[in-house]
């Protein structure tokens, strides 16, 4: 019998996949045989043919659970079903029915079983699955996580027990993750207080981190839905700042951060030249991630002859206007994928240096 955590999170984006590619990580250490399992996926992802979750793809890219990826994606969602489970055409028991299935199947292949939820405690509530039911179906202890704050933090972790409570799922531990590093000990202690009468203990996540939060060129690329004129190396440099080019060309190269995306417009040739003349230069190298080409006139010849032959990333993007791309960019909240290997690399390496894998096995 498999020792089994559910991943839950009191809302998108608390850091749910980052956690159990740790716990996986860490169990691997410890356990013969792991394994993974997103029982509902809202966020399809194509894996050899077939349609799955893209957290499902990207732990079995990572851990080498290719054979087993039917059972890691059990059910996936695909446009209409929510109306068609309404209408009755499909039924949530058949549903719940296959991911029981998949976990019993996964109980006898493993030593150790992650189940990741899907965004808050409530989501799927409309196909039957949600969390908390899906966590009582499958009779798994719940790690929950959850933001740094103090106030919003307890309010939120009681709002999302209360469906687990109504299910009969048990929450045995919260984890606060992206934490300011100088306030972690405020919180971890303060959170403790509040939960203490609950009966819950609190386990520290990870400290925030902008490689952790920001994207990846690739990233980008696939969000804009542009092609991106770039390496495998450079796909993968991660952006720490995105930049409008609209000041004067002096400006905007006095303005660059470590590791910049900008935006121009097409009709900067003076810009886009610098740019591409300055991405040679080691100290702006560091500094020039790529450009994101924005506007409908086109590109003039000689430009971009230049942009091509200096080798500097870019989209190019004329459906958009520079200021809707600037707000996307800014509003994004990268996901993890498999060809993320250097944030890969790095959630594995701080998963051995702060998570208590210990403390957390011990609970469960």
């Amino acid at each position: 019998m498999a020792k089994k955590v559910f991943i839950a999170a009191t809302g998108q984006h608390c850091g749910k996949t980052t956690i159990s590619l740790s716990l996986l990580h860490m169990a691997r250490k410890k356990y013969e045989r792991i394994g993974f399992m997103k029982p509902f996926g809202p966020k399809l992802a194509n894996f050899e043919g077939r349609d799955v979750d893209m957290d499902a793809k990207l732990m079995a890219r990572v851990y080498g659970l290719e054979d087993c990826i039917e059972l890691m994606s059990p059910v996936v969602l695909h446009p209409g079903d929510t109306k068609r489970i309404l209408d009755g055409y499909i039924r949530p028991e058949a549903l719940r029915e296959r991911i029981v299935a998949a976990c019993e199947e996964f109980e006898k292949r493993c030593d150790f079983l992650v189940v990741e939820g899907a965004g808050h405690t409530g989501v799927g509530s409309v196909a039957g699955i949600s969390n908390a039911a899906i966590a009582r179906c499958l009779d798994a202890p719940v790690l929950m996580v959850t933001g740094s704050g103090i106030g919003s933090a307890i309010d939120d972790i009681c709002l999302n027990m209360a469906l687990f409570q109504a299910e009969g799922a048990q929450v045995k531990l919260v984890m606060p993750n992206k934490i300011l590093p100088d306030k972690r000990s405020m919180v971890l202690n303060y959170l403790q207080k509040g939960l203490a009468p609950r009966g819950i203990e609190v386990v520290g996540g990870f400290n925030y981190s902008n490689i952790l939060a920001n994207p990846t060129l690739l990233n980008i690329s696939r969000l804009l839905g542009l092609e991106l004129a770039a390496d495998p190396a450079q796909s993968s440099r991660i952006v720490h700042h995105v930049q409008l080019g609209a000041a004067s060309t002096q400006r905007v190269v006095d303005l660059l951060q470590p590791s910049t995306l900008l935006v121009v417009t097409s009709t900067r040739d003076e810009l886009l030249v610098m740019l591409s003349t300055l991405y040679h230069m080691p100290e702006f190298y560091e500094k020039i991630c790529g450009m994101v080409i924005t506007g409908v006139a086109p590109v003039s010849e000689i430009t971009r002859k230049i942009i091509d032959d200096s080798g500097i990333p870019y989209l190019r993007c004329p459906q958009r206007t520079t200021a809707e791309i600037f707000s996307t960019l800014e509003n994004y909240v990268s996901k993890i994928t498999a060809e993320d290997e250097e944030k890969i690399a790095l959630v594995q390496r701080l998963a051995e240096e702060n998570l208590d894998f210990e403390g957390i096995d011990g609970v469960l």
